[in-house]
């Protein structure tokens, strides 16, 4: 399976330790399947001056089979409350990879009326359930990305 990464450099060699910890899943080196999504995490970089790569990696699909896995198909209740859970850096669960939508600003605007008290989770799930998502793959072990992501080429836009 292939891959990508956006960033504001090339990412060779995947690193967990330097990434964020209150992101929607947890600390992890976050992919996409969808290259215009990982071209789109790289317009951030480019409207603050930076430079903007995509890195290109392979995946090989037996880590899926080998390490603990969490997927979610939709914006779900489970979802909004992992994404909280991660968001709030309480999360403790031991996923080695996580994958499902990416809270994107449409789809953050929802999560944070719901973290702020100003809509309850029935009102969210209704607003999330109208939102196409996006995917991303969180690996949060770094073994998994040891053993399993090659890193092929990166390209700058």
């Amino acid at each position: 399976m292939i891959i990508y990464h956006g960033s504001y450099e090339e990412i060779v060699k995947p690193d967990i330790l330097h990434s964020r910890i209150n992101v929607d899943f947890g600390r992890g080196f976050y992919v996409t399947p969808l290259l215009e999504q990982a071209q789109k995490w790289c317009k951030k970089f480019e409207g603050k001056g930076k430079r903007a790569f995509v890195s290109v990696y392979t995946l090989d699909e037996r880590a899926f089979e080998e390490y603990k896995v969490l997927k979610f198909e939709s914006y779900s209740e489970e979802w909004l409350d992992f994404v909280l859970t991660c968001r709030r850096g309480e999360d403790i669960s031991d996923y080695d990879i996580v994958m499902g939508g990416v809270a994107n600003d449409k789809v953050f605007n929802t999560v944070e009326l719901f973290f702020d008290g100003l809509i309850d989770k029935k009102e969210a799930i209704r607003r999330l359930q109208y939102e196409k998502p996006n995917f991303q793959m969180a690996f949060r072990s770094q073994e998994v990305i040891e053993r399993y992501l090659h890193f092929e080429r990166s390209e700058q836009l």
